[in-house]
C-alpha cells in the first residue's frame, strides 16, 4: 500500500482497498441475482456514500438508475444529533419503483429509520437498505439493511467516504482514527 498524507492519523486499517473492492463485487453479484429482470433506483446518501455507491453501480450488470438524498444527523460532531434534516431530496418520482438505499455506514440507525419511514411514504414498489458497514452495537433503531458489506466495530472509523470534520474521506480503506486526533482539534 502507497503512503498518503493522512495515514499517519490512522490507528489501524480495518478494511483494506482489495477487501472493499472484493466485498462491493460480491454485493454487486447479489444485487444482481435478486433484482433480475427489475429496474433498480439506488438512492445514495451523500456525501458518505459516493465512493462505495460509485464502485457499487460498476459492479452491477443490470439496469439500474441512481439518484441521491443529502441528510444531516451529526452537525459536524462525532455522534449523532438525533435530529435528522434532508438537506437535499431526491430528483425523480419513487412510486412504484423498486429502490435501494445505499449507505456508507449504519450505525445509531436514527438516519436509516427516518429515511426508511420518509420514502415509504412515497409509495415505492420495494425499499431495501445496502449499507457498507454495520455498527450494530451502536444501535438505538433497528434498520433492516438487506446487503451489508462489514460489520464495524465501535470505533471512530474514516477513509472511503467516510469522515471526520470533512477530512479522511478519499482513503482508499477504512481505518480507525487515533483518539489524538479528534480530542485536540
Amino acid at each position: 500500500m502507497e503512503k498518503r498524507a493522512l495515514d499517519g492519523d490512522i490507528k489501524k486499517v480495518l478494511y483494506s482497498e482489495e477487501a472493499i473492492r472484493a466485498k462491493v463485487k460480491e454485493i454487486g453479484a447479489e444485487i444482481c441475482r435478486d433484482y433480475r429482470n427489475r429496474k433498480v433506483l439506488m438512492v445514495g446518501i451523500l456525501n458518505g456514500c459516493f465512493p462505495f455507491i460509485a464502485d457499487l453501480v460498476r459492479a452491477i450488470d443490470a439496469p439500474i438508475e441512481v439518484d441521491f438524498m443529502s441528510v444531516s444527523s451529526y452537525g459536524g460532531g462525532m455522534q449523532s444529533s438525533g435530529v435528522v434534516r434532508i438537506l437535499k431530496d431526491l430528483n425523480k418520482t419513487i412510486v412504484g419503483r423498486h429502490v435501494l438505499l445505499v449507505e456508507d455506514i449504519i450505525d445509531t440507525g436514527l438516519t436509516g429509520r427516518y429515511l426508511l419511514e420518509n420514502l415509504q411514504t412515497r409509495h415505492p414498489a420495494s425499499l431495501e437498505v445496502c449499507s457498507l458497514l454495520d455498527k450494530r452495537d451502536a444501535r438505538a433503531e433497528e434498520v433492516p439493511i438487506r446487503y451489508v458489506g462489514f460489520d464495524c466495530p465501535l470505533e471512530f472509523v474514516v477513509g472511503y467516504g467516510l469522515d471526520y470534520d470533512g477530512l479522511y474521506r478519499n482513503l482508499p480503506y477504512i481505518g480507525v482514527l487515533k483518539e489524538e486526533v479528534y480530542t485536540h482539534r
